[in-house]
């Protein structure tokens, strides 16, 4: 080979190689950007948020081992993604009205506030957003649909006692689209009850006091359907649904043996559906706050038998929108608690009460599914607790929902997930 032979050959294989190195960086660079665009989610549609009310870690873990075992996995368990949330709200042990509304609009707030920030000023909520957006929006509950952690995501007041105010909010301000619990009280003037009858023998202290008048006549008029039975619930046509099916809550919270009835005349589940299928009308998606609250008020009464019934019917519910969710990929669903009720704790099966007698003692034992075995549940308290609660999350964009963070994050991150802004 000659010496000029040698020179292009060199030469073309410096052009060939500095060629190779182009494209192979032109593939790399597309590789880059493919990455990027497919960790770039688009937005959520819908949003379908559970919330067991006081329902801790121990709380989700009794109802783990009564339900499916020490292997098996609840519904609201067997997700992708998991995160502790803190609950304090601008006191260290926050209720409900506090949590809910850190929740619904990022801000931490005194006790008892709905829609309000600490200085009493209102602020926007999650479904006022999703509202904006063209968006249908719901309230599910086994408590009042008035009650705290409901209020909190359509109405603004003061003090969470205020329940015809928040009725009338869910009405002409929020308008909230589908609307089922208990309650019937509140939506009805004192001396007028509705198709739930005052004073009734499970509870003589439950009778109508509304102070807004016959809310239900006005839900009427502005196009809802009111539903008070099962029956009635499930043939309701329409995309405004307003369904009340007790005085107050939809179970009577007691010590056990003492009165305590946990048997919603329309179960959680139930309503979780024909919300979800009232709601997924809407082409631009839909945004559902469900919540068990027997979770919280049997734990505040030590009731550990009918905290882990209402936790059971909650993880069906939760099933109820997983199964959506698969068939509707663009669908965020979440699971998780305000704050956790009762100091509850897991122990061994033993002749020791290390609490002593009285609304502490020990409850159970209960049994272990799938197995011959037993725990015992204990409490510390009838009243709530400031530990962390965790946040079980599926679908689109629920990988945000991993970490440690405020109560406050939650809503900070639907507002991302869902690719809104918030208005200062």
């Amino acid at each position: 080979m000659s010496l000029k032979q040698k020179k292009r050959l060199r030469s073309a294989f410096v052009i060939t190689a500095a060629t190779a190195v182009a494209v192979t960086s032109i593939i790399s660079a597309q590789v880059s950007n493919n990455v990027k665009a497919a960790s770039a989610s688009p937005q959520t549609k819908n949003v379908i948020l559970f919330i067991g009310d006081g329902m801790g870690n121990a709380a989700r873990d009794a109802i783990r081992l009564s339900t499916v075992g020490v292997t098996g996995k609840l519904a609201m368990d067997d997700m992708p993604y998991a995160g502790l949330v803190h609950t304090s709200s601008t006191s260290p042990v926050t209720d409900s009205a506090a949590s809910a509304t850190a929740y619904a609009s990022g801000v931490k707030t005194y006790n008892g506030a709905i829609g309000m920030d600490a200085n009493k000023k209102s602020v926007k909520t999650i479904m006022e957003y999703a509202k904006d957006a063209g968006k249908s929006t719901g309230v599910v509950t086994t408590s009042q649909v008035t009650d705290a952690t409901g209020a909190a995501f359509g109405s603004h007041v003061e003090n969470r006692s205020a329940q015809s105010d928040i009725a009338l909010q869910y009405l002409t301000k929020s308008k909230l689209d589908v609307i089922l619990g208990g309650g019937e009280d509140f939506w009805f003037p004192a001396g007028t009850p509705g198709a739930f009858k005052d004073e009734p023998a499970e509870d003589p202290s439950e009778k109508s006091k509304g102070t807004q008048g016959n809310l239900v006549d006005k839900a009427k008029q502005l196009g809802y359907t009111y539903v008070t039975s099962k029956d009635d619930m499930q043939k309701a046509k329409g995309s405004k649904l307003l369904g009340l099916f007790a005085n107050e809550e939809m179970f009577q919270q007691k010590q056990e043996g003492e009165g305590d009835i946990y048997n919603p005349v329309v179960s959680l589940p139930d309503m979780t559906q024909k919300a979800i299928n009232t709601l997924s009308k809407n082409k631009k998606g839909f945004f559902l706050m469900v919540e068990e609250e027997g979770t919280d008020e049997m734990a505040h009464e030590n009731n550990a038998k009918l905290t882990i019934k209402a936790g059971q019917q909650l993880d069906k519910a939760v099933k109820v929108a997983k199964d959506f969710a698969k068939k509707n990929p663009d669908t965020l669903v979440l699971v998780l608690a305000d704050h956790e009720t009762g100091g509850l704790s897991i122990e061994s099966v033993d002749d020791k009460d290390e609490s002593g007698d009285g609304i502490s003692k020990e409850d159970g034992p209960f049994a272990i599914a799938n197995s011959k075995d037993q725990f015992m549940i204990d409490w510390t308290t009838s009243g709530h607790t400031a530990v962390d609660i965790p946040i079980t999350a599926m679908g689109r964009n629920s990988e945000l929902f991993t970490g440690i963070y405020e109560n406050t994050g939650v809503f900070s991150k639907l507002m991302q997930a869902l690719g809104f802004k918030a208005k200062k």
